[in-house]
């Protein structure tokens, strides 16, 4: 077998895990270092695990309490594995996940327990992709809305239907939809409710998985700006992941880029949108259709498929499809650097490459 899946020195056990820098000043509702998720996929017959599926292999990001960072990339890199691990959907491998509450308590997710978990499940919250099986069909919009608010007593047993009426009015859902069923909905009515569901327990922090991919180009306006509505009114920071730049543009203060489990570019909406530096982010606005028939461009081609995350490329994991590949890149991980003030790419192409490759013929 590979000797990248079977290295017991790499195993998640044993990585180590990156401390977070000094405090800058700002608010930090939620601060990730060297997160991992790796799924067993092969065990030896004595039950030891032999191989690793990747999912998350080392991310790290900050955001600010009250903005929203969207996570882009193509189908596989890990995005919605992030943003569940992050929950603690999963348990996670390795690294470190910090949410600071309002009264600025801080939890690290990666080591509480399912018990103390409990208290923080109403002020983490997930919007799922699919608006269609995220609902229960024999449940009434009411009893969905409010299932949760019983649950952890929001507000006093006898305001719950007045709370929930009050909830589906901010999402713009119509109080005789109360005792009807999911199915009786459009797509966009039903994300809507997912939405209610969500914010009925007051988070502070919401993740979207990819909440509009399934709605149409106008519903998908009425879910974002509903989304950017609640978050003026009530203060709620976004996690929002999307394979649509365009959305994500729209929504986001700052834009992480992945691939293969990494974030591969970080900054700013401008400085990805208008200065994007790594060769998967210049590919990927390529693609981005252009809405004016009289302009052509011509996106820019990926050679070969997406390699799996149970075998990883050496070096570079982009270096197999990048047409600006060096020797380094399939020797040497490059390392996040930041190219201007808050803009960060992991590439060769800004770092001192010539330096880094005689410094590892060195050490080996």
């Amino acid at each position: 077998m590979n000797e990248q899946i079977i290295n017991e020195q790499q195993s998640p056990e044993t990585s180590t895990t990156v401390t977070p820098e000094a405090e800058d000043g700002k608010d930090y509702i939620l601060r990730v270092r060297n997160l991992k998720q790796w799924f067993p996929v092969s065990k030896s017959m004595f039950g030891k695990v032999q191989a690793y599926l990747r999912a998350v292999d080392g991310v790290s990001f900050d955001l600010e309490r009250g903005k929203t960072i969207g996570i882009v990339g193509e189908s596989g890199c890990g995005k919605t594995t992030l943003g569940r691990t992050i929950l603690r959907l999963y348990d996670i491998t390795d690294g470190s996940a910090v949410y600071t509450d309002k009264d600025g308590k801080k939890y690290e997710l990666a080591s509480l327990k399912r018990k103390q978990l409990q208290p923080l499940r109403t002020q983490l919250q997930l919007v799922f992709q699919d608006p269609y099986s995220s609902l229960p069909p024999r449940m009434t919009v009411g009893a969905i809305i409010g299932e949760a608010v019983r649950v952890h007593k929001i507000v006093p047993k006898a305001e719950v239907h007045d709370y929930v009426l009050e909830v589906m009015r901010r999402c713009g859902l119509q109080p005789h939809y109360y005792d009807r069923y999911p199915h009786e909905f459009s797509g966009g009515q039903r994300q809507r409710i997912c939405i209610a569901r969500a914010l009925a327990v007051k988070p502070n922090l919401v993740i979207c998985d990819e909440p509009v991919s399934a709605l149409d180009v106008s519903i998908q306006a009425q879910v974002i700006n509903l989304l950017k509505k609640l978050q003026r009114e009530m203060g709620i920071s976004y996690m929002f992941i999307s394979h649509d730049l365009s959305v994500v543009k729209y929504i986001s203060d700052n834009i992480a880029v992945m691939y293969l489990g990494n974030i591969v570019e970080m900054g700013s909406t401008s400085d990805i949108c208008n200065n994007a530096s790594h060769p998967y982010t210049k590919a990927l606005f390529s693609a981005v259709p252009v809405p004016n028939p009289h302009r052509k461009v011509k996106p820019e081609e990926l050679e070969g498929e997406l390699p799996s995350p149970a075998n990883p490329p050496k070096g570079c994991k982009f270096h197999t499809r990048c047409k600006y590949c060096m020797d380094c890149c399939s020797e040497i991980e490059p390392q996040m650097r930041e190219i201007s003030p808050g803009h960060l790419v992991a590439c060769h192409l800004f770092d001192d490459t010539t330096q880094q490759a005689e410094q590892h013929e060195q050490e080996e």
